[in-house]
């Protein structure tokens, strides 16, 4: 990382502490603590035997998109790309749209693949696991909905998420009816701007050259959403890594001696994941927060069973792909994000 990258990554650090410290205050430090001390080692373990196999899922569903792309990668090579791919999302701002360029980069210096082929297959993972997400959060909040009256909290993040994959839907379809005069508009731009830079590596970079690439781009698009097969592949691993991190979430909550409805885990982790779009690395201590918010009153448990419990899981969720996405990193040869 340069000195900005390195200055940003340490502005968001300070912002998840400073959540942290607020989300220990309100529910009370000293009990969180006493949770933690008293949780179950063998479920702790099965926390992360779970999260394990959500990765290995994910690791999956990449293999497929990028196999669709006409990138072959191996299954052991697939998993350690996208382990590098999370740990990329996770030291950098903005969750998953800051850290898909690095992970681009990666599938790209890992399978040889053009770097634009490598930015479309780790898009139309994230794309697919909304998609996927969408349907679990539909199940779980309808099943909740007929049972019990939805909070106010919770109506919120729901009208939230829905408003906000309205208008990326609106927008993509926007731009895909109209890729011809956007590519030109945007390459035409793109080289312009790419031209003030001073930076040997771009001076190669022409208009023509910015516009062969998008439209690759957004044929190799089209290819992923046009072969029907693999994407049912890909939407059921997308479908069972969510599944993995919910059993991952109910071990954390056994763990401290509690237990949860399987359909407020099937629409929580979802949308407490959505909280990864704010400035933080990997949306650390935003979406520990969330699911902190969300899960209180869904459960009724007390509030610091359920932080002790949330700790548990993302710790594995977010440090796991930390610990073994930076030996990725290393291994592919990519040590700087600048």
């Amino acid at each position: 990382m340069d000195g900005r990258n390195w200055r940003m990554l340490a502005a968001g650090v300070a912002g998840a502490l400073v959540i942290f410290a607020v989300l220990f205050y309100l529910v009370g430090g000293q009990r969180i603590i006493e949770e933690l001390t008293h949780a179950t080692p063998s479920l702790v373990g099965a926390t992360v035997g779970f999260g394990l196999l959500w990765l290995i899922a994910w690791s999956l569903m990449l293999r497929t998109i990028l196999g669709t792309l006409g990138v072959p990668v191996a299954l052991v090579r697939s998993f350690a790309i996208y382990a590098a791919a999370v740990f990329a999302n996770n030291v950098t701002p903005f969750g998953q749209a800051g850290g898909e360029p690095v992970a681009a980069l990666l599938i790209s210096r890992s399978s040889n693949a053009r770097y634009e082929t490598g930015l479309v297959g780790i898009a139309s993972l994230d794309v697919l696991n909304v998609v996927s997400s969408l349907s679990l959060i539909g199940l779980g909040v309808s099943y909740y909905a007929l049972n019990f009256t939805l909070g106010e909290r919770l109506e919120t993040a729901i009208i939230t998420v829905v408003v906000l994959v309205a208008a990326i839907v609106v927008a993509f379809t926007f731009v895909w009816h109209r890729r011809e005069q956007f590519v030109e508009y945007i390459a035409g731009a793109l080289a312009r701007v790419l031209g003030r830079i001073p930076l040997d590596r771009l001076d190669d970079i022409d208009e023509d050259d910015l516009v062969e690439r998008m439209q690759r781009f957004f044929g190799h698009v089209e290819r992923v959403a046009v072969n029907r097969r693999r994407l049912a592949i890909t939407i059921g691993l997308s479908t069972v890594g969510w599944l993995f991190q919910g059993a991952a979430l109910m071990a954390a909550f056994a763990a401290v001696g509690y237990s949860v409805p399987f359909y407020v885990v099937l629409f929580v982790i979802p949308l407490g994941n959505m909280a990864g779009a704010a400035p933080l690395p990997g949306g650390l201590a935003a979406i520990e927060a969330t699911f902190v918010a969300l899960l209180v009153p869904t459960t009724g448990l007390p509030g610091s069973a359920v932080a002790a419990a949330v700790l548990i899981y993302r710790s594995v969720i977010y440090w796991m792909p930390v610990l073994i996405g930076g030996g990725s990193m290393t291994a592919f040869g990519v040590r700087s994000f600048a």
